[in-house]
C-alpha cells in the first residue's frame, strides 16, 4: 500500500525565507505591509486580472487577508509572501507571489500580482520562478499549477517563459468581475522547472540512451537508522530524498566516487573498506539509463553536516517508504528494508 502523503514542508526544518532573486527578496507578509498592500491592489487593471479578490479592494481587507497568511503558513497550507525591491536603499512593496498546497495530492497551486507601476520589468518572472522552484524543492509536491484568466495574456507569457505547459481550460468565480470566467489552465513539474537531465555527450548509437553510473550509499547508523537526504534547489529532481552519492566520473571506480561525494556532502571520511556492496540500480529515465550501485556503510570519520544546503533526515527502516524518492531508488528501499 502507498504510504500517504503529508502535504507539509519538511518536519524537522522550518522554511527558510526570505527567498531572494537577482533583484528581489521575497519575504513573509507583515501587519506593516496592508498600507501598501492595499494601495497597489486596489486598482481595476490589477484585480480584474485576479479571481479571488473584490473591487473595490477594501482597506481592512488587506488587514484580514495577511492575518490570515500568517495562519496558514504556520499550518503548512500556504505560503503567501511579499515581492519587494530596493530603492534608495528603502524596502518598497511590489507586488505578493504564493503558492497553496491543492486538495489534490502532489499539486500546489501558484498565484502573483504585480502593481501596476512595476509591470514590465520581469518582476513577475523573477517572483513566480523563485517560488516555484522553492515549492517543488521544499514542498511535498510533484507539480505545480496555474489558472490565467483567458485575457491576461501577459501572465500566460510568464508561466510559458518559465517552462509551465498549458494543460486545459476551465472556469473561475471572478469576484471583481461578478461571475464565471474562462481560464487557462498551467502545469510544470521537476523536469520543466529545472531542466531535464541531458545526455552525455558521448558516441551513442542511434535510438539508444546513454548510461549514467552513479553511486550511492546508505550510511547505517548506531541506532538502524538511514540516511536520506533531500535534493536542493538548483539540482534535477530537487525536492525527492535520495541516498547520498553522486555521479562516477570518467576513469573513477564507484567507490573512489562515493568516497569523494560523501566528503564534499556531507563532510565524512569513509574508507574503501568500510563500504559494503549491497544491490544495485537499473532504470531508464527519458534521455539517459541510470546504472546505480548501492553501498552500506556503517563506519566513518567526523559529522554527517549538510554541506551543499540539503535537508537531512534519519529514518528507520520501516519509515524508508514514506519518503518520496526517484524512481531508481524506490526498488532498493524494500531490499534495504528487509535486510535491516
Amino acid at each position: 500500500m502507498k504510504p500517504k502523503q503529508v502535504r507539509r514542508t519538511v518536519p524537522h526544518e522550518a522554511p527558510a525565507f526570505p527567498l531572494r532573486t537577482e533583484r528581489l527578496v521575497l519575504r513573509p507578509l507583515a501587519a506593516d505591509d496592508a498600507e501598501a498592500v492595499h494601495r497597489l491592489v486596489n486598482d481595476w487593471e490589477v484585480v480584474r486580472m485576479l479571481t479571488r479578490l473584490p473591487f473595490p479592494y477594501p482597506r481592512d481587507l488587506a488587514d484580514q487577508w495577511i492575518a490570515s497568511t500568517k495562519k496558514q503558513m504556520a499550518e503548512g497550507s500556504a505560503y503567501h509572501l511579499a515581492i519587494t525591491g530596493d530603492e534608495n536603499g528603502q524596502e518598497m512593496l511590489i507586488g505578493c507571489v504564493g503558492v497553496r498546497l491543492d486538495d489534490a495530492p502532489g499539486a500546489a497551486d501558484l498565484g502573483y500580482w504585480v502593481g501596476r507601476r512595476f509591470w514590465g520589468h520581469g518582476v513577475a518572472t523573477e517572483a513566480a520562478g523563485r517560488v516555484a522552484s522553492w515549492a517543488l524543492a521544499n514542498l511535498a509536491i510533484e507539480r505545480v499549477r496555474a489558472k490565467v484568466l483567458l485575457d491576461n495574456a501577459a501572465s500566460a507569457a510568464v508561466l510559458r517563459r518559465l517552462g509551465f505547459r498549458e494543460t486545459g481550460k476551465d472556469t473561475e468565480e471572478v469576484l471583481a468581475r461578478g461571475g464565471q470566467q474562462p481560464v487557462t489552465v498551467f502545469e510544470a513539474g521537476r523536469d520543466e522547472i529545472f531542466g531535464r537531465i541531458n545526455a552525455e555527450a558521448a558516441m551513442v548509437p542511434a535510438g539508444a540512451k546513454p548510461v549514467l553510473l552513479v553511486a550511492a550509499c546508505a550510511l547505517i547508523d548506531a541506532d538502524t537508522r538511514v540516511l536520506l537526504a533531500r535534493r536542493p534547489e538548483g539540482k534535477r529532481m530537487a525536492g525527492l530524498w535520495e541516498f547520498p552519492g553522486g555521479k562516477v566520473n570518467p576513469g573513477e571506480t564507484p567507490e573512489a566516487a562515493l568516497i569523494r561525494e560523501l566528503r564534499e556532502e556531507l563532510g565524512i571520511d569513509v574508507t574503501e573498506a568500510c563500504l559494503a556492496p549491497f544491490s544495485f540500480a537499473s532504470h531508464a529515465y527519458e534521455t539517459f539509463h541510470l546504472l546505480m550501485p548501492l553501498y552500506l556503510c556503517r563506519r566513518w570519520q567526523g559529522f554527517v553536516r549538510p554541506l551543499e544546503g540539503q535537508a537531512l533526515a534519519w529514518v528507520r527502516p520501516d519509515r524508508l517508504g514514506d519518503y518520496d524518492m526517484p524512481a531508481a531508488d524506490k526498488p532498493l528501499v524494500p531490499l534495504l528494508r528487509d535486510f535491516l
